[in-house]
């Protein structure tokens, strides 16, 4: 077990785990801030619409149930914390079925090099076709950007 990511592993203890309570793996990072470890795990309503979300008490669930496996396995060397969240408003799409489910909602791109003289681009999303991430503006002009030239997607926050 050791040789495996610390996603892959939480992956395969919580699959069964989530599915039972209506939830998925949405994302998990494990990173070092300053000198803290951190397990993030952010879960998702299963096969939820754009508007379903994660309450307090799903991410309660997933930490305790987390917590006890992971002390279980014991796969982590160092000392951490672990957090579970949902993605947020602001959530950073990641796989294609995020791109998917997300299609027609305003999100922000951001790159790694300007285009057209700015690094941050918004419009609503038309999807990731053909490995690019494919927005419209204000103005209903379509923008492509290769997959590879973009830092982060994200739904766009309105109030």
């Amino acid at each position: 077990m050791a040789k495996k990511k610390i996603s892959e592993i939480i992956q395969e203890i919580s699959m069964d785990f989530l599915e039972q309570n209506n939830l998925e793996l949405y994302h998990c990072e494990f990173i070092k801030e300053g000198k803290d470890w951190f397990l993030r795990v952010y879960i998702d309503k299963l096969n939820g619409a754009a508007d379903e979300y994660v309450c307090t008490d799903d991410c309660e669930l997933v930490s305790r149930f987390l917590s006890e496996k992971l002390d279980e396995l014991d796969p982590i060397a160092q000392n951490y914390y672990l957090e579970v969240s949902s993605p947020g408003m602001d959530r950073t799409l990641y796989k294609e079925k995020d791109f998917a489910k997300f299609a027609g909602h305003l999100v922000e791109v951001n790159l790694y090099k300007a285009f057209e003289g700015r690094k941050m681009h918004e419009g609503i999303l038309v999807g990731l076709i053909d490995n690019c991430i494919v927005i419209k503006d204000e103005n209903e002009n379509e923008m492509k950007f290769p997959a590879d030239q973009v830092s982060k997607t994200c739904l766009a926050v309105v109030f």
